[in-house]
């Protein structure tokens, strides 16, 4: 990765699962990181400042301390997300709105306080959307909808600025990582529904999106990735039917019997099967 030597990078989430795997491999390849977390750690490679994302008046001034430590800004990579069981058919509580606020928002708002720095550098932007982007499933309604929507605001920020800073998407699907622990807790593990990959495909996906002699649109982590992209934007219908048809041998395996958020689904389910 010799086209990371010595570039300038912002990570968001520096703390988390990929977080902490993406900053040891930019550091690894010669890049310069300085992390963006709730939490500060004034590490050797790669400290971190500690910022809450959600907070319009923090954002900026975190931004500009790490862009001002690096002397200049290469790469921004909006990692930082949040995930939770959120049914559709019920009414969106905090749980939906802290979703939208660091999954979506605080994305926009990093970006915004980045963007001159990156202009000036010809940087490059990565957001970490999801494959629940593009394949919703259910009783997680508030983690998908934060996903498109920011896949949406990358592809708008792309014909704004695309020009002069590379806007890339990149698509993991489930990472073991505690982001999921409150869904299970709640019964509704994504177990069966989304398969587990490696934290280090995810980090590799980012890195080529990084490195790209031109900055990709959007980058799958892996082969069925690519697929299930692809079946997404050309065959909803099908996609539709395949989510059903898992959630069908789920709900019949008594999967979501100890879930009191999927009650709804599960007395209309067998309404249908009566």
């Amino acid at each position: 990765m010799t086209a990371l030597d010595g570039r300038r990078v912002i990570v968001t989430g520096a703390r988390g699962t990929i977080g902490g795997h993406l900053c040891a491999a930019l550091t690894g390849a010669g890049a310069r990181v300085v992390g963006l977390d709730l939490r500060p750690v004034d590490g050797v490679e790669v400290p971190v400042l500690g910022c809450d994302l959600t907070d319009p008046d923090a954002v900026p001034a975190a931004v500009a301390a790490a862009t001002t430590r690096l002397g200049g800004l290469d790469l921004l990579v909006n990692n930082a997300g949040i995930g939770g069981p959120a049914p559709a058919e019920l009414p969106p509580d905090e749980v939906v709105r802290r979703q939208l606020e660091v999954n979506l928002l605080a994305a926009w708002r990093t970006t915004a306080a980045a963007l001159p720095a990156l202009e000036a550098a010809r940087g490059r932007v990565v957001f970490v959307a999801s494959r629940m982007a593009v394949l919703p499933l259910p009783l997680a309604a508030a983690y998908g909808v934060s996903k498109r929507a920011l896949v949406a605001y990358a592809d708008a920020l792309r014909h704004e600025v695309g020009t002069h800073v590379g806007v890339s998407v990149v698509y993991p699907s489930m990472v073991a990582s505690p982001i999921h622990d409150s869904t299970a807790e709640a019964g509704l593990s994504l177990r069966g529904v989304s398969r587990p990959e490696p934290v280090h495909g995810v980090v590799a996906a980012i890195l080529r999106a990084a490195t790209a002699r031109r900055a990709p649109r959007d980058v799958a982590t892996t082969v069925r990735g690519r697929v299930e992209l692809a079946l997404a934007r050309h065959a909803p219908a099908l996609a539709d039917r395949l989510v059903r048809r898992t959630l069908t041998g789920r709900i019949a395996a008594g999967d979501l019997d100890g879930a009191p958020l999927a009650a709804g689904m599960l007395r209309r389910h067998r309404d249908l099967t009566r």
